[in-house]
């Protein structure tokens, strides 16, 4: 499977996102405290952008009532339409887990000196003057 170069670990700190387009497939990459991982960014719901989508955590019950716990801060997805929601990590459905998941893409970081040397995809397009003006066909 061929892979893209997208941006540099400097684009995406920690706890941050981007969305990307490859392929004409719009993915968005977060940075979950240095691991990076891609989801496309389309809610399998309703087609919500889950790059604008809210990060939350887990809530999560204690063993007495009234009791409960947070986790998970900033690794959960929100998405701003309809509020379901889908773990960074997996693409997994919070809402739906059996049945829903989000598409999921590997992400990985390498050295400029990988990235150099490949095997990475770059896509290229004709390029033409015409009367001094720079023309690109796609």
């Amino acid at each position: 499977m061929p892979k893209y170069v997208v941006a540099s670990t400097m684009d995406i700190p920690p706890g941050a996102r981007k969305l990307v387009e490859v392929r004409g497939r719009l993915i968005v990459i977060f940075n979950l405290n240095g691991e990076y991982f891609g989801l496309l960014n389309r809610c399998p719901h309703q087609g919500g952008s889950l790059c604008d989508g809210r990060l939350v955590g887990l809530i999560e019950a204690g063993s007495e009532p009234g009791e409960y716990s947070y986790s998970r801060a900033g690794e959960v997805v929100r998405c701003p339409w309809h509020g379901w929601e889908f773990d960074i990590r997996t693409g997994q459905s919070r809402c739906e887990p059996d049945r829903i998941t989000s598409t999921q893409y590997q992400v990985a970081v390498e050295t400029g000196e990988v990235v150099t040397n490949g095997p990475f995809f770059a896509e290229t397009f004709d390029v033409s003057i015409e009367q001094e003006y720079v023309v690109i066909e796609v």
